[in-house]
């Protein structure tokens, strides 16, 4: 089973840069896709990003699109989420997520299937 683990969460303020990583403890993300969704409170979680690991395809949400960029690196079996001037709206519980959707569903929540426990970002001066 593919377990996501996230890190890379904290306090920042407003205009700061910060990266969050997502890796698993064991096994790999190949031939998964691997997404970063983000939730405040009990609202339903917002899709960031998502990246086709085997296919290398790679994609951010317009919303954050030009301040986040996602990447990997494929030996460390790590997945990466850089927030660029960040936000005080970009505070919330970022999580990373693993299934196998089609890639024009990748935005769907419901598409993965295993989930990491989550990595706080909170935007504050």
């Amino acid at each position: 089973q593919v377990q996501p683990i996230e890190s890379g969460g904290g306090l920042v303020q407003p205009g700061d840069s910060l990266r969050l990583s997502c890796t698993t403890s064991k096994d790999t993300f190949s031939g998964y896709a691997v997404a970063w969704f983000r939730q405040v409170q009990d609202n339903e979680r917002e899709y960031v990003a998502a990246f086709r690991w085997s296919g290398g395809n790679r994609d951010v949400a317009d919303s954050v699109k030009g301040r986040f960029t996602i990447s990997r690196d494929i030996a460390k079996n790590t997945l990466y989420l850089q927030i660029d001037n960040a936000k005080p709206e970009d505070t919330a519980t970022y999580y990373c997520a693993v299934g196998r959707p089609i890639w024009g569903a990748r935005s769907s929540s419901s598409m993965y299937y295993h989930w990491g426990q989550g990595t706080q970002v909170t935007v504050s001066s």
